[in-house]
């Protein structure tokens, strides 16, 4: 073995809730898991000189957290469209619209610095320019999934009125289609597996009916899936129903999109029958509840679509409507807006929103058979968590275990110690081993004050949201 946890409590995912293994053990060898269990089971004789050794008494050790819908480039506009509405048209596309490649890549490099330290070692990034983004992942040493964007909308959805039925420029979405099959043929299966890559629509709405079903076909083609938002708002359903006459989950359905080669970010517009449907179809779910709530006021049809059967994922979508990469922060808003949604305590416990950010996360973006569980033949990808913190402590094993229940509404993610990804140890002792932190955050600020500063013409000039409120003198 080449790596070894030893002493821990261990939260192992497998079985069907938290599968906690008390005073445990991990063996890695290169980039796979060996052997797990309980220490007495251990056998020292067998551990070479060169192991390394991690003694994680008083801590628990998980499967490495995936982010099933992240736009991290967006990081450089973390806190900039927040309390508004029509938050794509006024509030971010003035931004995105002055976004140069170079500061997208520090945005990206921001966010999937943020996520990691948090303890995400699986980031499924939908953005652009994803080409260049994939080496930020590739030296940061984390597990990606990225999927270009691909939309036949002007880039400056400012300059279109709220409720106007979009225009689709055909030439656009070529080059864009070109480009994440680009990014498959340069990227899928790189950095020794790491990365993966997805194709992009952004929305029904937002492609043709034939760019879509160009889209399947390569998808079917070169063996990878669709990450795409659907049901994501009344903006869309307006569009759809006027291009079409039906509503999204239909319109999909009908052109035989719907299938497990899918994953649906949000659902926020999903009706019953239809969140029934995109379950029943074997589609995912990647449900963004920080984000919605904050962006829309609603609460994501998670829960009925677990109910109906269905696989999700939770995300932590983008830091301009989110202002944070912290899955922590998503299973605990995920837990608590359901259960006011519902009145009911019991709605989605901790161990259950764990899970969805574990390996029912890695189900849902297609990487259950490699992620998401400690068990034997699994990729190594692991976190340890310090149980000594104040906002973690008192840790107890009797008369009950506390530490899921203390994780999901507790934990803030400065408590992850240690990232191991794909048999590397990458975060030890909280400090990044791969990049220079200090750097990534300074590019990023550098790149921030740039695309802010020409975008702030058409910001101030829209007054909407926090433009208006800095005006007034109340931000």
């Amino acid at each position: 073995m080449d790596v070894m946890i030893k002493n821990a409590l261990l939260l192992t995912m497998t079985g069907e809730g938290a599968g906690a293994v008390p005073d445990g053990y991990v063996a890695m060898s290169g980039n796979r898991i060996t052997a797990v269990g309980p220490m007495r089971e251990l056998k020292d004789s067998r551990v070479e000189e060169d192991c390394k050794i991690i003694d994680a008494a008083g801590k628990v050790v998980l499967p490495g957290l995936v982010d099933g819908h992240i736009h991290a480039m967006l990081s450089i506009f973390r806190g900039l469209a927040q309390d508004m509405d029509d938050w794509m048209h006024y509030g971010l596309a003035p931004y995105v619209s002055n976004l140069t490649e170079s500061a997208a890549v520090s945005g990206a490099a921001l966010g999937a610095l943020e996520a990691l330290k948090n303890g995400t070692t699986t980031m499924v990034d939908f953005g652009f320019p994803m080409r260049s983004t994939c080496e930020v992942y590739r030296d940061l040493g984390v597990r990606a999934r990225v999927s270009s964007l691909i939309t036949q909308v002007p880039l400056q959805m400012e300059e279109l009125s709220a409720g106007e039925l979009y225009p689709l420029d055909e030439t656009q979405g070529e080059l864009l289609f070109h480009e994440n099959a680009a990014l498959i043929d340069e990227w899928h299966n790189g950095a020794n597996g790491r990365i993966t890559c997805m194709f992009g629509p952004q929305g029904p709405d937002m492609v043709t009916t034939e760019l879509l079903h160009k889209i399947k076909e390569a998808a079917a083609a070169a063996g990878v899936m669709i990450h795409m938002h659907v049901a994501q708002g009344e903006r869309e359903t307006e569009q759809i129903v006027k291009r079409y006459g039906c509503r999204s989950v239909p319109y999909l359905h009908e052109q035989g999109f719907l299938d497990d080669n899918l994953l649906a970010v949000h659902l926020t517009e999903a009706t019953a029958d239809e969140v029934s449907l995109l379950a029943d179809s074997g589609t995912a779910m990647a449900c963004c509840p920080a984000s919605i709530a904050i962006i829309d006021g609603i609460v994501p049809p998670l829960v009925e679509f677990l109910n109906s059967g269905g696989t999700a994922a939770l995300g932590s979508d983008q830091a301009p409507g989110n202002n944070c990469h912290n899955i922590w922060n998503e299973m605990k808003l995920a837990a608590l807006l359901n259960k006011v949604r519902y009145q009911d305590p019991k709605i989605l416990p901790a161990w259950k929103c764990l899970r969805l950010a574990t390996i029912e996360g890695a189900r849902a973006v297609g990487l259950g058979d490699q992620i998401g569980s400690i068990e034997p033949g699994k990729l190594a990808d692991l976190i340890i968590i310090d149980l000594k913190k104040p906002g973690l402590a008192p840790y107890l094993e009797h008369p009950v275990r506390n530490v899921v229940p203390n994780l999901v509404y507790s934990a803030r993610g400065h408590e992850v110690e240690t990232v191991i990804v794909d048999g590397k140890v990458i975060v030890e002792d909280h400090c990044l081993l791969t990049m220079d932190e200090e750097r990534i955050v300074r590019e990023a600020q550098a790149a921030a004050v740039s695309c802010a500063g020409s975008a702030a013409e058409k910001v101030l000039s829209l007054n909407k949201g926090p433009a208006a409120m800095m005006k007034d003198k109340l931000i």
